[in-house]
């Protein structure tokens, strides 16, 4: 049986889709920038410095460190005022309260520590996790398998304990390069056909499958597909 599960946060737990998308185009919008929202959706959960790389490189503006660094600031700042507009997905507190004390839970999000500091207080889901991994504590974005490493370090687990639940194609591939057991939910920018091309371990349609979801991380089968 699992000892622990990991889950990401945005596109798995919530729909931050509006705050992140406009507090993107705000801090891009000042060095003559515009993106499309599909851009930046498809890339939620790499981190706001990588993405912000992406969206300057393919918008061919120059930018060094320092600008990155600037950015980054401002977006965090933005984003944390937007919190309001940010809600749970469906079936995530059922979920979390079934799994409330029968496993550990932990959260690895390429989001900042500022900005889910607050929404898990907003939110009233401080509890149920006892670790918080965030982009402030790793260094390299997903598919690098980095935070979901730290995650397990800190749960004083090994890889192979931890199941993870994810929304997109890189989460799947960072969950799989930790060695962990993957679930696949389509509740993000991708969907159920590309999270499947990535073999997840179990593929649900929402986290309002609690069943199948539990039924896999307690039941006697590790492998579903």
């Amino acid at each position: 049986m699992f000892k622990a599960i990991i889950f990401d946060w945005d596109g798995t737990l919530a729909d931050t889709k509006k705050a992140v998308v406009e507090s993107f185009r705000r801090v891009l919008i000042e060095v003559g920038c515009v993106v499309d929202s599909e851009f930046i959706e498809r890339r939620i959960g790499i981190g706001t410095k990588k993405i912000l790389e992406e969206v300057l490189k393919e918008s061919n503006i120059t930018f060094d460190d320092r600008i990155l660094e600037e950015l980054t600031k401002k977006k965090v700042k933005i984003q944390t005022e937007l919190s309001e507009v940010v809600n749970l997905l469906e079936g995530a507190t059922d979920l979390l309260d079934a799994l409330y004390g029968r496993i550990k839970m932990a959260l690895a999000t390429m989001s900042s520590r500022k900005v889910i500091d607050k929404l898990l207080s907003e939110k009233q889901l401080e509890k149920y996790f006892e670790v918080v991994v965030t982009a402030d504590e790793v260094s390299k974005p997903k598919p690098d398998p980095e935070v979901f490493l730290v995650s397990a370090t800190k749960l004083n687990l090994s890889p192979e304990d931890c199941i993870t639940v994810e929304d997109s194609t890189f989460g799947v591939k960072a969950a799989k390069a930790a060695r962990m057991k993957c679930i696949a939910v389509p509740s993000g920018a991708y969907t159920k056909e590309e999270l499947q091309n990535e073999e997840p371990d179990l593929l649900v349609n929402s986290l309002v499958d609690m069943n199948k979801i539990l039924d896999f991380i307690f039941g006697n089968t590790r492998s579903s597909k």
